[in-house]
């Protein structure tokens, strides 16, 4: 993940990069508004931090400037707190807004929540659509699997549970967790209804069978 860090203080972009590399990010610098759009101009960003009040060019016309191209997620930064500038930066599209002085602690829970909840939409959205794996493809709205360009027979569950699956591709879930969210929380089932199900999931994907992978002691993830 990549952030740009765009304030033109520098102790403050050397906090939050600190704090962010530290939880694992990439980390680029901007000092005003101006070298913010050139950098995003160059470069794709997975969020970008910015301050308001900066020479040259305020953050509020850089992120009107960078989103005519590239819708990027805005954690905004002021050190006014006033609710103008809060409703302002709502309406050109930032996702949240902290003030100043603030806490890099709680800088960074604000960068994991927006992340996470873009990362949520992008997995709507591709459950209205398809899902394409190498020869692997899944239909959600025709409830239709394909192998190879091959239709495949599963049955209403097996759909669903690889539906379920993918959705969340490369996390771990538990057996719990998968009945809860596959076969509903009324459901009175055990661990062996998912181990079955998983069984013949992979059977019926063929060569796919090993993009589900057994988490041991825990459940199951797909995995591409």
């Amino acid at each position: 993940m990549r952030i740009l860090v765009v304030d033109d203080e520098e102790k403050i972009r050397h906090v939050i990069r600190e704090y962010a590399e530290f939880e694992g990010y990439e980390v680029k610098e901007a000092k005003d508004g101006m070298e913010a759009i050139s950098k995003c101009k160059e470069e794709d960003y997975d969020i970008i931090i910015m301050d308001i009040m900066m020479p040259k060019l305020d953050g509020f016309s850089a992120i009107k400037e960078i989103r005519k191209t590239k819708n990027i997620p805005v954690l905004m930064l002021s050190a006014r707190g006033e609710e103008y500038d809060k409703l302002f930066g709502f309406e050109i599209g930032i996702d949240d807004y902290v003030v100043k002085p603030f806490s890099p602690k709680e800088v960074m829970a604000r960068i994991n929540a927006i992340l996470t909840r873009v990362v949520k939409k992008e997995d709507e959205k591709s459950t209205e659509g398809k899902y394409i794996y190498q020869g692997l493809e899944l239909d959600m709205l025709g409830r239709n699997v394909y192998v190879d360009g091959k239709k495949k027979d599963l049955t209403p569950k097996e759909f669903e549970l690889l539906q379920y699956l993918i959705v969340n591709k490369n996390i771990a879930l538990s057996r719990e967790k998968i009945l809860n969210e596959v076969w509903g929380y009324d459901f009175f089932g055990e661990d062996r209804t998912v181990d079955t199900h998983v069984k013949m999931l992979r059977n019926s994907i063929g060569k796919y069978r090993d993009n589900i992978i057994t988490v041991r002691g825990m459940g199951y993830k797909f995995e591409e």
